[in-house]
């Protein structure tokens, strides 16, 4: 098979792909965009939980120490995500960690990046959920927090408030069209400037090109859409550019295959791995206490009874965002829906074992319609560490939507304090006066994350940082990481808007210098509508 060019690869298509590949085709340059997963449109998502509807674009990914869910297919974890889309607070970017210095380049603050922020949220865009359209469970949670004398806000989203239906299906992707994935905004506009998009294309390594002009030679394996353990061929595809994008479980694994190839990547490639602070518990309401102690009733007779109604998350609390507080102590607390299949996750509230199956877990699963989770978003301590690469693909896939990751995840103390201050604030939230029990999730002892980040970080120091604060790959010109991996430190907050904007910000930066890689580019050609 002969040997393609293109002026810039972009291997995969979330909020790190698709953003830098809409403005470099827009620009004019030949883009390409490689994406593992299957292409799925708007009308093709599903409303149920069998297998073979949403495992085809849902990855889990089970390591030592922490469990990672993540997107697969065209538009990456954007089809998949639950839309939250929040800015990390200021103090965030001044983390040190146990470093004892600033871990985040002093080039990014809040402040400036509020301008590649405020882009994203006009792009895809964001709407601010008014009170009268927040479902059930985050109202309960909001005037639970009130009670307990705490402030609670609606939670600002990615989604089209006129369209949405609250169907609870976001996992599934959005088949209204309501969700502001990137295959409504970014994704169709590289197409219209030029770009290709080509589903189920593994990239397996990045090496040397042949061809004159050239720098990268991007190797992939085609899989099968039935199985995408099987592979049903392969090519190359040189660049002059590559946009590396294939998400905080993928970027690294692809660098240190690549190694041999290239050679040695920086000491950070595969290190410094957070979950984003990532930790939840739940609670089981009185129905009751729900009415008296509350003041709530959702229909006559019936209190709240609605743990699966309406949109998965949209009320949050800020106020252990305080910024005067010790570094590893601060978190925000967000209402937030899991769907049945992870049922079996919270402890049965029953001392003794076992813990996540037997009478009492089926007698807690039957009061399922009272439950109240939350996602406690906390400042973890960066401990994930890859080890070596499997053969190929990103992990082991042991079956279509499941895999064995090569993660080694240990808390750490000052990530544990952090969980136990989240816990205990929960806890005096839902169980202040009897409104019902706070519940951990212990079925499972891995931490569980859906905001993998940090595992190719960005940074001042070469020691401690995969990439310099233009996204560019340290020692290797040319390679820049946009994705998730480039994310320093966990952010307190969901992590996509945070994402996007960085993308976004290395956008700019690199069309400024596309020439320096034999990439021409028009100046001011991008341009939002």
């Amino acid at each position: 098979m002969p040997v393609e060019t293109r002026d810039v690869v972009v291997i995969g298509t979330g909020f790190g792909g698709s953003i830098p590949g809409y403005y470099l085709a827009a620009g004019g340059a030949s883009v390409v965009m490689l994406e593992r997963g299957p292409r799925l449109g708007t009308e093709e998502f599903t409303h149920d939980l069998q297998i073979g509807t949403y495992t085809r674009i849902v990855d889990l990914i089970r390591n030592d120490g922490v469990e990672v869910a993540a997107g697969n297919c065209v538009g990456g974890s954007s089809v998949v995500y639950f839309a939250a889309s929040l800015r990390a607070p200021s103090f965030v970017f001044e983390r040190s960690g146990t470093l004892g210095r600033r871990i985040w380049p002093a080039t990014i603050s809040r402040r400036t990046l509020d301008h590649w922020y405020e882009r994203v949220e006009r792009i895809l865009p964001v709407s601010e959920q008014p009170w009268e359209q927040i479902p059930y469970a985050g109202g309960v949670w909001a005037a639970a927090c009130s009670r307990a004398g705490h402030t609670c806000n609606p939670v600002p989203v990615a989604v089209d408030l006129g369209r949405c239906t609250n169907c609870n299906f976001m996992l599934n992707g959005c088949r209204f069209g309501a969700k502001r994935s990137m295959l409504l905004n970014y994704i169709p506009a590289a197409e219209a400037c030029g770009a290709e998009i080509r589903p189920l294309h593994e990239v397996e390594s990045i090496g040397p090109a042949s061809t004159p002009g050239y720098r990268y030679a991007v190797n992939y394996l085609q899989l099968d859409p039935d199985d995408y353990r099987v592979s049903t061929g392969g090519g190359t595809i040189e660049a002059k550019l590559v946009i590396l994008a294939a998400g905080a479980m993928g970027t690294p694994v692809i660098l240190q295959r690549s190694a041999p190839l290239l050679g040695p990547m920086p000491a950070a490639v595969g290190r410094h791995f957070s979950p984003n602070g990532d930790r939840v518990s739940m609670a089981l309401l009185d129905e009751t206490k729900v009415h008296d102690l509350l003041g709530l009733e959702r229909a006559p007779g019936v209190a709240y009874d609605a743990y699966f109604v309406g949109r998965p998350i949209t009320t949050i609390t800020y106020d252990y965002l305080d910024a005067t507080l010790p570094e590893f102590e601060r978190f925000s607390l967000e209402q937030i829906y899991f769907p049945p299949i992870v049922n079996i996750v919270p402890e049965d509230g029953i001392d003794g074992p076992p813990v996540w199956f037997g009478v009492d877990k089926r007698t807690l699963t039957s009061r399922w319609r009272s439950w109240l989770s939350v996602l406690h978003m906390t400042e973890d301590n960066n401990e994930g560490v890859f080890g070596p690469p499997p053969p190929t693909g990103n992990f082991v896939r042991i079956s279509v939507a499941a895999g064995v990751g090569q993660i080694t995840y240990q808390v750490s103390p000052e990530t544990q304090r952090g969980f136990d201050l989240s816990d205990a604030a929960t806890r005096a939230i839902v169980e202040k006066d009897g409104l019902g029990r706070h519940l951990l999730w212990l079925g499972d002892r891995n931490t569980l994350s859906a905001h993998p980040l940090s595992s190719c970080r960005m940074g001042d120091d070469p020691a401690t940082s995969a990439l310099d604060d233009r996204n560019e790959l340290r020692g290797h010109p040319g390679i820049f990481v946009t994705d998730a991996s480039a994310v320093p430190t966990s952010l307190c907050v969901n992590p996509s808007l945070t994402v996007a904007a960085l993308a976004e910000r290395a956008s700019a930066l690199l069309l400024r210098r596309a020439g320096d890689y034999g990439v021409t580019v028009a100046p001011g050609s991008a341009r939002w509508w």
